[in-house]
């Protein structure tokens, strides 16, 4: 069974389908691709998994026949940076790509994330496909069409909005995922519950134990779930000048604890993990939030087996230079997203960097 939900943007509208075997199933996305040219982007652990199986679909496929090639890249955020994107443009080059090609982002959010925005960059833009493979890319960065890569200065500071054609996860892909990227995740599927649906974090608690069972119903049910949440969002605000921030919920802290430690030292979603609950201590000094709430959210984090402490070696002083730099600031001043209890965050423009510091400095090593 595949459920289909949607993206609505002004311009237009695509789906994004859930369910099993949609990677050999082309008639699920085969109409996404318009043009003669199709490039499978995947990494060095994906793509001797799923690669061919995609190729096939799609050689399989009525229609036109498309020429397809497939790139292959080194695996992880340590490589989420131009030169990798390079490398991209340069498989597009030798494809002969013309402007109605199509890249196919075969893997998890950093595969998304490169060949997104080289789709952006090529001919100024052409069309790509979301094949997430992990679950923090089907639940998160698959959808929304934020694309691009990192800097040496700090996470996702170049980059593009660009909009997928479709977005097909195919469920199946789960069961091959390591359970620490499982794990992180998980803290994706948190931070939606926690933002905007407190019914949702109670049944995230409710069935912690058959999600990190890899049990279909569950993890289908909250795929979908932070799916429409997220679609919502976007169909709202499409380029994050407001509403859609919330979406970054843990992420300033997040982000600067993956830069600083090292890009791949973190995963991304166990760096969202600790920034959530830095974000909720902080909204706690600032009077905004309940420490009930806030044991709820250690709780779960903690039955998800995700960190919830800064790693040692990792100096106060040094975050908050990287939370400076972080590109959801407004001109000069440090932008987070706050908290008022379980299903309720707001933007908070001009943080006290000197309360920040002070929950920086008291989160580690618990």
């Amino acid at each position: 069974m595949t459920t289909t939900l949607e993206v609505g943007l002004a311009a237009r509208r695509y789906p994004i389908r859930i369910g099993n075997d949609l990677l050999d199933e082309a008639k699920n996305w085969r109409d996404a691709i318009r043009g003669a040219h199709a490039l499978i982007v995947s990494d060095n652990n994906v793509a001797p998994l799923y690669a061919q199986r995609l190729h096939d679909a799609l050689a399989r496929a009525p229609g036109a026949q498309v020429q397809c090639g497939t790139l292959v890249l080194p695996a992880g955020e340590a490589h989420k940076n131009l030169d990798t994107v390079s490398m991209v443009l340069d498989a597009l080059a030798r494809l002969g790509a013309t402007r109605d090609a199509c890249v196919l982002a075969l893997g998890g959010g950093v595969v998304g994330d490169i060949a997104g925005f080289a789709a952006a960059c090529w001919m100024r833009g052409i069309d790509f496909l979301q094949f997430p493979t992990t679950l923090l890319a089907m639940v998160d960065s698959s959808v929304g069409g934020k694309t691009g890569v990192d800097h040496p200065a700090g996470k996702n500071l170049i980059g593009a909005f660009h909009q997928p054609r479709a977005v097909i996860a195919d469920l199946g892909t789960l069961a091959t995922l390591p359970d620490r990227e499982l794990r992180a995740g998980l803290a994706e599927v948190v931070k939606t519950a926690c933002i905007g649906d407190a019914d949702f974090f109670a049944w995230l608690e409710a069935h912690a134990g058959a999600l990190l069972a890899r049990d279909m119903d569950a993890l289908t049910h909250a795929i979908a779930r932070c799916c429409r949440f997220k679609a919502g969002v976007v169909e709202r605000d499409e380029r994050e000048t407001g509403e859609r921030a919330l979406l970054n919920f843990g992420h300033t802290f997040g982000h600067a604890l993956e830069t600083e430690a090292g890009y791949g030292t973190l995963l991304h979603g166990e760096g969202v993990a600790i920034g959530m609950l830095l974000a909720t201590r902080l909204s706690a000094q600032l009077g905004m939030a309940d420490a009930a709430d806030i044991e709820r959210l250690r709780a779960l984090l903690e039955r998800f087996d995700l960190p919830t402490a800064i790693p040692d070696g990792v100096a106060a002083d040094a975050l908050l230079a990287r939370m400076q730099l972080d590109k959801k600031n407004r001109t000069g001043t440090l932008r987070v997203i706050l908290w008022r209890g379980i299903g309720r965050a707001e933007i908070a423009e001009g943080a006290d960097e000197a309360a920040v510091t002070s929950v920086l400095e008291g989160t580690r090593g618990e």
